[in-house]
Parts: structure tokens; sequence; C-alpha cells
């Protein structure tokens, strides 16, 4: 009979392999989608750098100038660019400009346009996009500056439509989750059908686990001694010693036998372990009178069962 090594740790093992599993996958999946919305915020500013381009470009144009420099875009911020125009005569056609270039860039988020002064800093022009359809129009758009150098930032609103779905973005960890858990489970259960538990079980136990000697019953599946009306709980170790006693009833057992066969396992074997644990095995079958456990002196243990 063939005892089987039953404790907790199949299932602990499983719990974390589990828990792993799932942070693993939620890691990558959260990669995955923030590589989406890193990919969509380069795109939405590769949009805005063409945009800001062409605008200078034709305020440029309808200057007569067709050979100044414009400089590279620069993004303050996710939602802040600014373009730097060195010889800028009429802003005043800045917001008609702006507002077909970001037409043609198929950007329709609400902003604000802000035009300094590249010298002292000062604010020549500043209007927001709704400006464009007031009675009134665009603020300054009339007044007139002198040609120089400005500075044109454009500042766009957050994408509240995104921002509003960010909380639920993560919709598909509860039920990714709640299927590695059952997975999980499945694998759990599988592996508790193979192995008993270690815990006490309320059914009944199947007759091939089970072995009667004198007025007891061992049952190596659930690891529990039944003596008379009482049953109790074995450790490994100590259903390991009662089931070689068993089986070798009424037979002198050798100390270095019982020690191979009961603590090779370990790799480290102990003389005293013998008798620390023959000695719980007699108190957990004291009530039955029929088994007695004998110690031979210089020898080692005999099991005696009596009719």
């Amino acid at each position: 009979m063939q005892l089987m090594d039953i404790s907790g740790n199949s299932f602990n093992f499983l719990r974390k392999r589990l828990c792993v599993c799932i942070c693993v996958a939620v890691v990558l999946l959260s990669g995955i989608e923030n590589a989406f919305a890193n990919n969509e915020s380069i795109r939405f500013a590769e949009h805005v750098n063409l945009a800001l381009r062409r605008t200078a470009h034709h305020l440029l144009l309808q200057n007569g100038d067709s050979s100044t420099n414009i400089p590279p875009v620069n993004q303050i911020d996710a939602n802040t660019f600014s373009v730097r125009i060195e010889n800028l005569a009429e802003y005043r056609k800045l917001p008609e400009l702006l507002k077909q270039s970001l037409t043609v860039q198929k950007i329709e988020r609400s902003y604000n346009v802000m035009v300094f002064n590249c010298e002292t800093g000062a604010l020549q022009l500043g209007y927001n996009m709704l400006d464009l359809n007031q009675p009134g129009g665009v603020p300054c758009e009339n007044r007139d500056g002198k040609a120089g150098c400005f500075v044109v930032q454009v500042s766009f609103e957050p994408n509240l439509q995104k921002a509003a779905a960010e909380p639920f973005s993560a919709w598909w960890i509860f039920p990714f989750g709640t299927g590695l858990a059952g997975l999980g489970l499945f694998a759990w259960k599988r592996s508790r059908s193979r192995k008993s538990s270690n815990l006490p079980v309320e059914d009944k136990p199947t007759s091939a686990f089970e072995t009667s000697f004198g007025n007891s019953v061992f049952n190596s599946q659930n690891l529990t001694l039944t003596t008379l009306d009482s049953q109790h709980q074995l450790t490994y170790r100590e259903a390991k010693l009662l089931d070689l006693f068993v089986r070798h009833r009424n037979q002198v057992l050798e100390r270095d036998f019982i020690l191979k066969s009961v603590w090779e396992d370990e790799g480290i074997t102990v003389g005293r372990s013998v008798d620390v644990f023959v000695s719980r095995l007699r108190k957990l079958l004291a009530t039955d009178s029929s088994i007695k456990i004998s110690a031979i002196h210089g020898v080692g243990y005999k099991m005696e069962i009596h009719s």
C-alpha cells in the first residue's frame, strides 16, 4: 500500500502560480493598451505638427515670403504646441488659415491660440476657436501690428471622450481574471482528485485505502486512524510509520529498517525520531487493547495484534 504525501502545498503552489499568471497577463495587456494610447498621442502630435507648419507656410506666402525657413514645431506638453515665425506681417490672417489647416488634418478638438512677440514675450493675439463664429470675430484680429518674429502657440482641450472612458478601459481584467481563476480552480481540483487532502473529510473513504487491524482501521488516503469510536488525524510521518507496522504486523522491525523506510526521503535520519513517533502511535492506539507496540531491546519494535 503506497502512502501519498498529503499537504496544502499543492493548493498554495497552484494559487501562487495563478496569481503570477494573472499579474503577468494584466501587465502584458496593460502594456498593449498603453501602447495603443501612446500611438494615438503620437499620431495626434504628428497631425498638429503638419497643421502648424502648413499654417506658417501659408502665412509667409501671404506676405510674399517663400524663402524664410520654418523651424520645427515645439511640443510643450501632450496638448500644447508652438511654432516660431520669423517674418510675420499680418497675423490677422492666422485664425482662418489655422482653421483650414486643422480641418485638412481632421483635427476636431477645441483649442486656444496665443501669439507672442519673440523678443518681448508680449501677447499680441489670443482667441478661442469658438470666437471664429462670433459676430465680433476674433479679438484684436483687425488691429494693426508690426511685422516681426512671433510665436504661435496652440493649446488643445484634452480628449474628454477618451478620459471619460479611461476608468472603464480595464474592463477586460475582470472577465480575464475570472477565466484564469476558473482554470486555476479546475487544475487544483484535478490535482486534488489525484491526491487526498491533509484535512479530515466527511465522505466515506473507499475500501481500497482502508486497512483493518485489531479493532482499528487505518485510512491511508485521509491519513486517519479510527479506534473504536474515536478518529485521529495523523501527520504524514505518523501515517507512514503506522503503515509500516500494519504491513509487517507481528514481525520484529529493526530500527535501521524503520528509519530507512520512513525517514529516508529526508536525507538525514535521527534515531531518536523512531522512539518519539512510536510513543505517539502508542497513545493513539491506547484504547484498542488488541494492539500493542513492543520494544525489542537492541533490535527495534514489533506491533503485536491479538484476536
